[in-house]
């Protein structure tokens, strides 16, 4: 599973070099990507019946779960902004990091919202996911994390949609608490940065 992670991570660069060299518009890549794109709404509904599968476990973890993405998003915010600050990056450029472990959708609007580049934003959302989604196994293992509510929480508000795809294949309860964290995480950012 590592080995298809790194091949998405390099394919990234790969494919915006091939668009540079053969001077295909994004827009006409993008017309092309649009019937991909669309089967983003099934694959959230699924997300939605694992969660739904998992109720029970969820009413009884709820605090936790908020408690969690609520340490996580604002862990995840803090060192975007301390690390933004150390390599002296200016203020566009640090609104664009500061949502990058939330979902593509509610991290554009955060990241214009403070005044970012959304499509400086998106980049860094999509190599946050796909690092999380390599990582996060080998943290939970290194760091003997036993609680699968945890695991998933954890996997979700660091990592989104490409790290809960992740959790599903480690497991169910993984795979729905991620789930569920994507959406606290996305809510809980998006409070955050009014306060910002």
């Amino acid at each position: 599973m590592k080995k298809k992670n790194l091949i998405i991570l390099l394919l990234i660069p790969f494919i915006i070099a091939l668009l540079a060299a053969l001077d295909i518009p994004f827009s006409s890549y993008n017309q092309g990507a649009h019937h991909i794109t669309m089967l983003l709404a099934p694959a959230t509904t699924v997300l939605a019946y694992s969660i739904y599968c998992q109720i029970d476990l969820l009413k009884k973890n709820f605090i936790p779960i908020v408690i969690g993405c609520l340490a996580g998003s604002l862990t995840s915010m803090t060192s975007a902004y301390l690390l933004c600050k150390l390599f002296d990056l200016d203020s566009a450029i640090t609104a664009s990091m500061l949502p990058k472990s939330v979902t593509t959708p509610i991290a554009m609007q955060v990241s214009a919202g403070l005044g970012g580049i959304p499509s400086v934003t998106v980049a860094v959302v999509v190599v946050t996911g796909i690092f999380g989604s390599m990582i996060c196994p080998i943290l939970i293992k290194l760091l003997k994390i036993k609680n699968k509510v945890a695991a998933g929480v954890a996997i979700g508000t660091c990592s989104h949609a490409v790290g809960t795809s992740k959790a599903i294949e480690i497991g169910k309860v993984e795979g729905a608490m991620s789930g569920i964290a994507i959406g606290v995480s996305g809510i809980l950012t998006v409070l955050i940065a009014i306060f910002i």
